[in-house]
């Protein structure tokens, strides 16, 4: 993999510094900001292959950030930065287009994992054809669930659960497997999390009747289709 370019927007300028010289001695390649108006202006000139944002910063918090970032780029892996643990407002995050949420205080060995997790699952992803499942057709690249004439956009989280538990269609998709893959480990606040991505895609599925993802308490989920 490339020097990887990481945009790091935090408003804590130490902190920002001992992250960014923290990444730079494992050649990394980091642009800094220390508000929102300022990463989103870096964003457009540095092209970076990965955020990592906090989520309260001055100009522009790292969610609405987030989320204008989205409305062009769907791929960009984003990480967000917080102090705040309620399962709300790490949903709230995942609503917003993040791919991983960090809690602080982090340490850099756990930063350093997750940004390179997402890289690679982004890039082992990228070369997926149209899936289909029952009669919905699903595109993960571009993040898109369509049925009939209908086109929805599902958010990162949401395509990256779909994939998964088409991967392992009629069969049991491991819980703790799920949550360690893509929410980073699998604690209380990250379980509910997931419980909460799984109803939506229920809901994004339900015009096919004979789709179901069922919970199989104890070890996991199961799409049938």
């Amino acid at each position: 993999m490339h020097n990887i370019k990481v945009l790091l927007a935090e408003d804590e300028v130490s902190l920002g510094m001992i992250v960014k010289e923290s990444l730079e001695t494992r050649d990394f390649i980091v642009f800094h900001a220390e508000n929102g108006e300022e990463a989103l202006e870096i964003y457009k000139t540095a092209k970076p292959d990965i955020l990592v944002l906090d989520v309260m910063m001055p100009k522009k918090d790292g969610f609405t950030l987030a989320q204008e970032i989205r409305a062009e780029n769907k791929r960009i892996p984003i990480i967000f930065l917080t102090a705040k643990s309620q399962v709300s407002d790490v949903v709230e995050g995942f609503n917003h287009g993040g791919n991983d949420y960090l809690k602080k205080p982090f340490s850099m060995e756990e930063l350093i994992v997750r940004i390179k997790g997402l890289l690679n699952r982004i890039q082992l992803k990228t070369n997926v054809e149209t899936l289909k499942i029952g009669e919905y057709f699903f595109n993960f690249t571009k993040q898109t669930l369509s049925y009939a004439a209908h086109t929805e956009n599902l958010t990162h989280r949401e395509a990256q659960l779909l994939f998964y538990l088409f991967e392992k269609k009629n069969k049991v998709l491991d819980r703790t497997f799920i949550l360690n893959k893509l929410w980073g480990n699998d604690d209380f606040f990250n379980a509910r999390s997931m419980d909460v991505f799984i109803s939506k895609l229920r809901k994004k599925l339900k015009k096919d009747s004979n789709i179901k993802i069922l919970n199989i308490r104890g070890f996991g989920y199961k799409l049938i289709c």
